[in-house]
């Protein structure tokens, strides 16, 4: 009876879940429901009017929405109707409504610079030209209509440069118009610009950053060219759009009918080849992992040198560079990080060529600098006065006894703050990919973005920074372990009274 009894609980749960799958059969079904859109795409405002009562939930990447349509999260999403076909081949449960809320055209966003006005005019008349000889159709049918993620490729030779370098950010992680396939980037907007950067005598770089990133990036120098941008009135007033280059209906997204035929092990079994020897995937997660250990292994040496310079300036009293970092450390302690790096990379260093990566270390130098003086009078404020006096009066300079005597003892109070702080600033790397960093964050959503699978690029990512977190960790104790003032010799203890007689 129990048996028979919890056979039908669930197969009374499979057809409500079926049912609440296809209920949906227009746009107004979905008014008072929770629908998903990629960050400042602006599809929501092709539905706004005819479903009041939704709520919009914003996503980072097209495919987290994925995931939040299977979990429940969301009741519809968002999408270019093509990048839905690619969608549909990996998540066969996926259907979306007849009625299109709406069709978008999309825009390359041009940057404000001496170059902008030729940059433009070059950019509209490849476009025209384009429509004209078929390139935009044939580009079209390659990446859109006969798209092989496995296959289809890019070529990203053959640049001349006569006429410079051009900055290209794009979202990198969307198939398919920018992704990486093999280890290079790919796809529809990466091709057209390569072909454009041909015909004019430009050597194009690719930038991979979150969408919402792109148009900022642009308007402040940091890129000349943004791709895959939404026409829309407000942003028409800028004056710095191209011409349309490509336009497709958008899509609502629910749940469908689960078509697919594999078991759970089998799924998992061809997650686990997707995610790490597909392409040799295995290999960006290796190389993601070296830029955050890189940045996070810089930024506390650079932290923590300059933090103690800054705290031995204040320390002699000076009344100006005391007010200057107490002003620093409550201007960056109270800023949330990927804030500062985003000002520090389209504002401070908007105009130069520092790479984002250098412009991370920079941000999270002063950030541990600032955490590093603060862990210095801490632990200095906690050893009495009267040691000093102590140690001035056997003979020692002012120098000898902070090194000897002061900062010994001062270091048993701070360290552990110190290895926290260590720990806090690998996790805190992992938002480099707003400032177009590929660090180990950013190469775990590159790759869900092909392989539309969550499990183990996410597990494997927290595993790395598990492992990156100990090794730090573990150099951090060592270092304490071998200052311990209880663990000196007797004869280094005294050695300092025999140099004084």
């Amino acid at each position: 009876m129990k048996k028979a009894a919890l056979l039908l609980v669930l197969l009374v749960l499979l057809a409500a879940s079926i049912a609440a799958a296809q209920q949906y059969t227009a746009i107004e079904d979905l008014n008072g429901k929770n629908i998903g859109v990629q960050t400042a795409v602006l599809y929501e405002e092709l539905i706004q009017d005819r479903v009041p009562d939704s709520t919009i939930q914003y996503y980072t990447m097209p495919n987290d929405m994925i995931l939040a349509l299977t979990s429940g999260k969301v009741d519809a999403y968002l999408i270019e109707e093509v990048s839905y076909g690619v969608q549909k081949k990996n998540h066969p449960e996926l259907t979306v409504l007849e009625e299109p809320a709406g069709y978008i055209n999309a825009t390359c966003i041009i940057g404000e610079n001496e170059r902008q006005d030729r940059l433009l005019s070059e950019l509209n008349a490849f476009i025209a030209e384009s429509h004209e000889n078929g390139l935009l159709d044939e580009l079209y049918d390659y990446w859109i209509t006969d798209f092989d993620p496995v296959n289809d490729t890019c070529d990203v030779g053959g640049f001349t440069g006569e006429n410079g370098t051009i900055a290209v950010a794009v979202e990198g992680g969307y198939e398919p118009f920018s992704f990486i396939s093999n280890g290079h980037i790919s796809g529809f907007d990466v091709d057209f610009i390569c072909r454009f950067a041909r015909a004019y005598g430009y050597t194009p770089e690719f930038y991979e950053v979150p969408f919402e990133a792109i148009a900022p990036g642009v308007e402040s120098g940091k890129y000349d060219i943004g791709m895959n941008i939404v026409v829309s009135e407000e942003r028409n007033e800028t004056g710095t759009l191209s011409d349309v280059y490509y336009s497709t209906p958008i899509r609502l997204v629910v749940l469908g009918d689960d078509e697919s035929s594999l078991t759970f092990l089998q799924e998992l079994e061809q997650s686990f080849e997707k995610t790490f020897f597909r392409e040799g995937r295995w290999k960006l997660f290796v190389q993601g992992a070296g830029v955050t250990i890189l940045i996070t292994v810089m930024s506390i040496l650079i932290g923590t040198i300059l933090g103690f310079l800054v705290y031995m300036v204040c320390r002699k009293g000076y009344m100006v560079a005391i007010k200057t970092t107490n002003f620093f450390l409550w201007l960056i302690h109270g800023m949330p990080t990927v804030l500062l790096l985003m000002i520090l990379y389209y504002i401070v260093f908007g105009s130069s060529s520092l790479s984002g990566m250098w412009v991370s270390v920079v941000g999270f130098s002063l950030m541990f600098a600032c955490s590093m003086i603060d862990m210095l009078r801490v632990g200095c404020n906690a050893i009495g006065r009267g040691q000093f006096e102590a140690s001035t009066a056997l003979g020692y300079s002012e120098s000898q006894s902070f090194f000897r005597i002061i900062l010994p003892q001062a270091a048993q109070h701070f360290l552990p703050i110190y290895r926290n702080e260590v720990v806090t600033l690998i996790k805190e790397t992992s938002v480099v990919g707003y400032i177009a960093v590929l660090d180990l964050t950013k190469i775990s959503d590159l790759v869900r973005s092909r392989t539309y699978e969550a499990f183990f690029p996410l597990i494997v990512t927290a595993i790395m920074y598990f492992v990156i977190s100990a090794i730090l960790t573990k150099l951090v104790d060592l270092v304490a372990h071998s200052i311990d003032p209880k663990r000196r010799k007797k004869e280094n203890i005294l050695k300092g009274i025999k140099e004084w007689e």
